[in-house]
């Protein structure tokens, strides 16, 4: 509903557009102030904010609450890393993007175009404490080097995923509140690690196979 309200700026040296939203055309100029980027594309919308709970109700896409699988991030900081995986979790279906306190506000210029629109398509949660995450759910899954692999039996059943800090992630006094069941990505052994929303999006890959 509230893309659907949404405003369309056009500059004039773009081509045409088709859409049913309303749309103005600006200058260059104009264009070039508005727009946050150093070579703007030439076209802008402007779309409501969605509130707390239509940011997190669930979209046609996902269908019942109880039929999807939560996604929670701790402290993610990085923008284009939340917007990746938003993005990843639209294009699957069947999420819910949890955050943590002290994460990047999904409406941060960075994360909303990262997510090229997944932003009005998936239901994402704000400022979720792990305390509460304790009341919805008995069993809890994560990543970690030394567990099992994606592909061993029970990680599809698995309903809430966390997922760490970039640089440090989930403090182990934390995971240790919770039943967690360990998995991990295989690899060569070359790196220590994988980039964020890689393995977010491996691990949906994964419960979507």
């Amino acid at each position: 509903p509230a893309f659907r309200q949404a405003k369309v700026y056009v500059s004039e040296s773009y081509g045409d557009v088709a859409t049913s939203l309303e749309q103005v055309r600006i200058t260059d100029k104009q264009m070039q102030k508005i727009a946050d980027t150093q070579t703007p594309q030439g076209i802008v919308a402007v779309v409501p904010f969605r509130t707390a709970e239509s940011l997190s109700a669930p979209c046609a896409s996902t269908g019942e609450t109880t039929k999807e699988k939560t996604i929670y991030l701790y402290e993610v900081q990085d923008p284009g890393n939340l917007g990746t995986i938003l993005r990843t979790l639209a294009w699957f279906g069947g999420f819910r993007c949890v955050l943590s306190p002290n994460s990047v506000d999904p409406y941060n210029p960075k994360v909303v175009r990262a997510s090229m629109g997944a932003i009005f398509h998936l239901p994402i949660e704000l400022d979720v404490s792990i305390d509460e995450l304790k009341t919805r759910f008995d069993h809890f899954a994560c990543l970690d080097i030394e567990g099992a692999p994606l592909s061993s039996e029970g990680f599809t059943e698995q309903q809430c995923f966390i997922f760490g800090n970039e640089a440090r992630g989930v403090p182990h006094e934390e995971l240790a509140r919770l039943d967690v069941t360990a998995y991990s990505i295989p690899g060569a052994g070359v790196l220590e690690s994988l980039n964020l929303a890689t393995a977010v999006n491996m691990c949906a890959y994964e419960l979507n196979r």
